[in-house]
């Protein structure tokens, strides 16, 4: 089968140039994203994870950062605002947190515990003048066992939580930090504040902001730690959904970087100089099953199996040119945590159509369903030609029909946060949204039962008993033997009861002009601008 491809817009050339500032002595990163709209700039972005790794990190930063530094391992964690976090002695469902002194907004106001505070009355305070209800949906949703704040001192806050969480440093990452000054000035007006510019503490500030069109990130001078000043002058973020315009951009000179080039164009990338940098990480890219619907047939476990028997992963991964993995579980069988599950998923029809057969689903009566997907978005690949594989795949090695829901990636997002039968979804019984699997406080949004929407992510309404129990045990674990014993038993859970068609790893490639120098590709969805420099 075919990538499919589509001419780029002709408008490219001159919206780039219209974007671009007018000193050419300056070092301009400019790249393209896979996303269809800037992402909101406010400290909360949104378009998924991609919005994060660009308009999020690089200007706005949380009291816990990712370790971005090396590309040998998985990021780790590493002090952000808050310069050390330890659960309390006396309830470990409270985390105390001792902050960075020194550190200043890009707007010069202080940061301290009162501005903490703020923020997460921004996000969990429906009464505060400084709520944002789009900001507050996606804190809530990454950090869904919130269950209070408080200032101890001027630079000590307390955050407390629904259960013990030995990974809630993980779920703090994603809760970013916005000069409250900054909002006040702009008349307490979100949509102003986008464009004042926000100031967030980051090593990057936001300098330009246009709608739909670009927004521009500058070199914070004035950034807390001296040995992370960006080696860039400026950044350039541009919205380019469609993968043969982020390609037409890169080789005519016209951006310096796009996320994730047609496959099928990399060999002649190379071959024309441009770097392609790839690496594995933790993601995955799969199909959510719903169990919880009423006219779903995912209620039944052989379904689930069955069809993770019927994917011919090794055919998707030669389709994209080897820029992705296998996936046979939420985790990677490297994984020292993948366990020892007793199915072992790959390429057999023949038990694939067993187990569907099994169900109740032959070739005289077919499974049916239908799959929600995107056309782009943060994390998704190449969405439609992957899904076009799978539909062929399913048809021709198991007799599965599968048809589609094709729609933008944030309306994916906003369907994945819905009842099983809401009508955003017409009728689709599976989605498709891609997941970092980075760390347990994901896992725990996506598959605990208590975080079915709109409490998190376990859209499919999964619910297994021997899972709840091992990742009980891990979240009170004390040591890292009983938090590795813990994860892997669980995670043996998602393989043998799946929630989701497991479908394969992405490999997060890239394609950079030669003058890009000094990437680190971090084993992980986000990465670091910092080091980054143009010859």
């Amino acid at each position: 089968m075919r990538l499919l491809h589509r001419a780029a817009g002709l408008g490219l050339a001159a919206l780039i140039a219209g974007a671009l500032p007018a000193s050419a002595q300056q070092k301009v990163l400019r790249i393209a994203m896979t996303a269809a709209d800037v992402p909101t700039t406010t400290g909360a972005p949104n378009n998924g994870f991609e919005g994060v790794r660009f308009l999020g990190y690089p200007a706005f930063e949380g009291l816990v950062l990712w370790d971005l530094s090396r590309a040998d391992r998985p990021a780790t964690l590493r002090a952000g605002l808050a310069e050390s976090w330890a659960q309390d002695p006396a309830d470990p469902k409270t985390w105390i947190f001792k902050l960075r002194p020194g550190v200043k907004f890009h707007d010069g106001a202080d940061f301290n515990a009162d501005a903490v505070i703020w923020n997460l009355d921004r996000y969990w305070k429906n009464d505060s003048p400084q709520f944002e209800p789009a900001g507050s949906g996606i804190a809530r949703a990454r950090t869904p066992i919130m269950a209070g704040y408080k200032k101890l001192d001027d630079m000590t806050v307390a955050v407390s939580t629904t259960r013990v969480a030995s990974y809630f440093p993980y779920m703090a990452v994603y809760i970013l930090m916005t000069s409250p000054q900054s909002f006040e000035a702009a008349g307490r007006d979100w949509s102003r504040a986008a464009a004042l510019p926000p100031a967030g503490t980051g090593p990057f500030r936001l300098s330009k902001f246009t709608p739909r069109v670009s927004a521009e990130l500058s070199r914070n001078e004035g950034y807390w730690d001296k040995a992370r000043i960006p080696k860039l002058d400026r950044v350039l973020l541009l919205p380019m959904p469609e993968a043969n315009t982020r390609l037409a951009a890169l080789r005519s000179g016209q951006v310096d970087w796009i996320e994730v080039p047609p496959p099928d164009a990399i060999p002649s990338l190379k071959q024309a100089g441009f770097n392609v940098v790839t690496n594995s990480y933790p993601h995955v890219w799969p199909w959510f099953y719903q169990m919880g619907g009423t006219a779903t047939p995912f209620k039944d476990v052989r379904v689930r199996q069955g069809l993770n028997y019927c994917v011919d992963r090794a055919g998707l991964v030669g389709l994209l040119n080897d820029t992705a993995e296998p996936s046979v579980g939420w985790l990677k069988p490297s994984d020292p945590n993948f366990g020892k599950p007793e199915n072992h998923y790959g390429f057999d029809p023949g038990r694939g159509k067993a187990l569907l057969a099994a169900a109740g689903f032959t070739p005289q009566k077919p499974l049916t369903f239908k799959v929600m997907i995107s056309a782009s978005g943060s994390g998704q690949m190449l969405p439609l030609p992957m899904n076009e594989y799978m539909q062929q795949n399913l048809k021709e090695a198991c007799g599965v029909e599968v048809s589609f829901e094709v729609t933008e990636w944030n309306t994916l997002l906003t369907a994945i946060r819905q009842s099983p039968d809401a009508p955003i979804l017409n009728g689709s019984t599976s989605v498709n949204p891609s997941s970092p699997s980075s760390d347990p406080a994901v896992a725990a949004r996506y598959f605990l039962q208590a975080f079915v929407p709109p409490n998190g992510f376990n859209w499919g309404q999964w619910n297994d008993p021997a899972f709840e129990e091992a990742f009980a045990a891990l979240e009170v674990a004390k040591d890292e033997a009983a938090f590795n014993a813990a994860y892997a038993k669980a995670h043996e859970r998602l393989v043998d009861n799946p929630p989701w068609l497991y479908i394969v790893h992405d490999l997060n490639p890239r394609a950079m002009s030669r003058r890009v120098k000094s990437f680190v590709s971090a084993q992980s969805w986000f990465q670091d601008l910092v080091t980054v420099d143009l010859q």
